[in-house]
């Protein structure tokens, strides 16, 4: 969802590589295997713990998987795992909790495929909670449900051609959510505003050690290193060269720089039939849970349509630049909380998933 980062610049020299020799570099078979079984659909009549894996699929800041689940008689609840923040580029844990939102989703999506109608409370007082009680009913919304092995933050330039109204019109109605706002720019002069607001706010970022640090601390650049986590931004799934460990993180200091990574998001944006930014109606976690359950809806209608889709979430991560581009927006009041551009392109490799005994608390 919300992991945007490209590891190596398309600077990365093929005679660096090609001195190394390939014979160093990491096969992905295995990777690849590991990723089809965490993404298999669910067989008839699935367990509360089946549940949590489909809703484990979700978008996700740096791919943090920042929730711990707690089976109970009525169904699941949904917590935050602190432990798991991103305090530099998230201080208020605002991605956290729009990770949460779209965790939820994808269980509600799940559960009414296979006939188990949900009912969501979002408890926000204290620390907030996300409480599912299923009851049983029909299957229903199957289009979506087959979309969630598929969805992912493919974070590519897109193929440059526009987007058919009836399908923005479908990506709007999937994104309706109670107390989220969704704007959709398709205008040439109106993205080409946005890129400049993503080239500024990301070289604010990149000009912020703490920053870079915290980035690097959730990449991974082997296959081997990728499965042992499970977790973090994983090269091949950025269009990357994976690499071995030991070599990865030199390749990183070297080739991640602020001209490089600026480059990449015009050309990117560039390439993007538009833009949909979500504006939840208030700065809390209600309304965060809220945006993360609209995006999530958003993005598999998108993977149903063969829609990518990726997050461009700088102009609403560096706080003095945000407040500039609600005012563009037209709306000074509000704190916009994701920027996703989207068009069409390739499936990048899948990215992975903890076990589910690794996410469920007793």
């Amino acid at each position: 969802m919300l992991a945007r980062r490209t590891l190596i610049a398309s600077g990365l020299s093929v005679a660096a590589i090609g001195i190394l020799g390939y014979g160093f570099w990491p096969r992905l078979d295995g990777y690849h295997e590991e990723a089809e079984r965490q993404r298999q659909l669910l067989t008839s009549d699935p367990t509360l713990q089946d549940l949590v894996r489909m809703s484990t699929l979700a978008a996700n800041g740096h791919n943090t998987q920042p929730w711990k689940y707690r089976l109970t008689d009525a169904g699941v609840e949904i917590l935050p795992d602190l432990s798991r923040r991103t305090e530099v580029v998230d201080p208020d844990d605002h991605h956290l909790y729009v990770s949460l939102g779209c965790a939820a989703e994808n269980l509600v999506v799940a559960a009414g495929a296979h006939g188990r109608p949900a009912d969501v409370t979002i408890q926000s007082s204290h620390e907030a909670r996300i409480d599912i009680m299923l009851g049983n009913g029909s299957p229903v919304g199957d289009t979506l449900y087959q979309a969630i092995p598929f969805r992912q933050s493919t974070r590519s330039a897109f193929d440059g051609q526009p987007i058919s109204a009836s399908d923005i019109d479908l990506l709007n109605t999937a994104a309706q959510q109670d107390g989220v706002s969704v704007l959709i720019v398709t205008e040439p002069a109106e993205l080409q505003t946005i890129s400049d607001f993503v080239v500024e706010g990301n070289s604010a970022q990149m000009d912020d050690p703490a920053f870079v640090a915290e980035l690097r601390d959730w990449l991974r650049f082997s296959p081997n290193e990728a499965i042992n986590y499970a977790d973090g931004l994983f090269s091949a799934c950025s269009g990357n060269p994976v690499m071995p460990d030991w070599i990865g993180g030199r390749f990183f200091d070297a080739f991640f720089t602020k001209d490089a990574e600026n480059a990449k998001y015009r050309d990117h944006i560039g390439s993007s039939a538009g833009v949909a930014v979500f504006i939840g109606d208030q700065a809390d976690p209600l309304h965060w849970i809220r945006v993360g359950r609209s995006f999530e809806r958003f993005s598999l209608q998108a993977t149903a349509l063969g829609i990518r889709n990726a997050h461009i979430n700088q102009p609403i991560e560096v706080p003095s630049l945000r407040s500039r581009f609600a005012r563009w927006l037209g709306m000074p009041n509000a704190r916009p909380d994701l920027v996703v551009r989207f068009g069409r392109a390739p499936a990048l490799p899948m990215s992975l998933r903890r076990p589910v005994q690794d996410v469920i608390v007793y």
